[in-house]
């Protein structure tokens, strides 16, 4: 494939039909009964009992002296799991792909805007899977691999989405395919770091690679791979910085509490104080100088602690806990407040919820 056809514009069908840029209103995912929906069964029901018995809100570390709150938000217009991570612009929160209406391979691309705490449509994937990584970029965002299988069977696929055309262009693919790699944007590249490989559960190990995509060369290297390969981990940069928290080795039943940060300059990794409740499919965003982490699960539990890392202290502190407890959820800042979004109210990936909550210190 040439490169000059991996950047091809691809459209969606409502994309290409629209008048300029402008998403379109939510249709067609109105909300009837509960908020949760099973992966093996149409319907929505009411949250789970299971729930109750996994959620977890204790945290070994200091309260804040503000512990913040929570407040509900504008339902996703369907339930959802499994997209990763979420990423942000100035305008809202972008979810990705993931696991919904009985299917592990939804290209659905849901965008919240606060001002009008409302969900609209953008142009859906050009190709449908769960734990795709996402970023921004220079006001564009990628999203990098993922899953086309429950869980497994990753991709190499990349896909760069311009919002002033709301449309996805294929950008150069992965050297090796991975599902549930950390993307981060930094100095004008991108940092796809870590994640899992294997096309059946028996087969599926996480990996150690750090790779670095140039959108100016349309080209993928190699730089220095992270001490401990681990996937669905919660990866942000700070300052020139970037920072790996918790995830998983290999399955959940293993998750970790290690966090080691990258510098690009010296393509060094370095150990920081580790995550107080160790976890894997957490959101982590930074939030006044912070790193807010919530959520995750582990072996029967899906947690609700919010801990929040200060990396000139190195040190961490609890907050409000999320109401709703979830793991595989989508979770971003925007202006002031952190969204959280979807998610897994149970270990595992049957049930999906379309819950949306947002935390703010006031």
């Amino acid at each position: 494939m040439t490169s000059l056809n991996r950047r091809s514009l691809i459209a969606s069908g409502a994309a290409a039909l629209a008048a300029g840029p402008a998403l379109a209103q939510q249709a067609g995912h109105e909300h009837h009964g509960g908020h949760y929906e099973r992966l093996n069964q149409p319907g929505r029901i009411p949250k789970p009992a299971l729930a109750d018995s996994q959620n977890v809100f204790d945290s070994p570390v200091p309260k804040a002296a503000n512990p913040g709150r929570w407040s509900a938000k504008a339902l996703l217009p369907l339930p959802r799991s499994e997209m990763a991570w979420a990423a942000a612009d100035a305008e809202g929160m972008h979810i990705v792909g993931g696991y919904a209406e009985q299917r592990v391979d939804r290209p659905y691309h849901h965008v919240y805007r606060p001002k009008e705490d409302r969900w609209i449509d953008a142009a859906p994937l050009p190709l449908g899977a769960n734990h795709v990584g996402v970023a921004f970029l220079d006001a564009r965002l990628y999203a990098i691999g993922g899953f086309t299988e429950q869980n497994r069977k990753p991709h190499p696929r990349c896909f760069v989405w311009d919002p002033k055309t709301d449309r996805w262009a294929e950008i150069a693919p992965l050297p090796r395919a991975v599902g549930s790699a950390a993307i981060v944007g930094l100095g004008g590249v991108l940092h796809a770091i870590g994640g899992a490989i294997g096309d059946s559960f028996d087969t599926k190990r996480s990996v150690d690679w750090h790779l670095v995509y140039d959108p100016k060369a349309d080209r993928w290297s190699e730089r220095k791979p992270m001490p401990t390969g681990r996937d669905h981990t919660g990866t942000l940069p700070i300052g020139n910085l970037i920072h790996v928290i918790g995830g998983r080795v290999d399955s959940f039943h293993t998750n970790s509490n290690l966090h080691h940060a990258y510098d690009p300059a010296k393509d060094a990794w370095a150990p920081r104080n580790p995550l107080p409740t160790a976890r894997s499919g957490h959101g982590s965003v930074l939030y006044r100088g912070k790193v807010f982490v919530m959520g995750g699960e582990g072996t029967n539990r899906v947690f609700g602690q919010m801990e929040a890392y200060d990396p000139t202290a190195d040190s961490w502190e609890q907050y409000a806990p999320m109401p709703t407890p979830r793991h595989g959820l989508g979770a971003a800042l925007v202006g002031d407040a952190i969204y959280v979004a979807g998610g897994g109210p149970v270990m595992g990936g049957g049930v999906q919820s379309a819950v949306h909550e947002a935390f703010t210190l006031g």
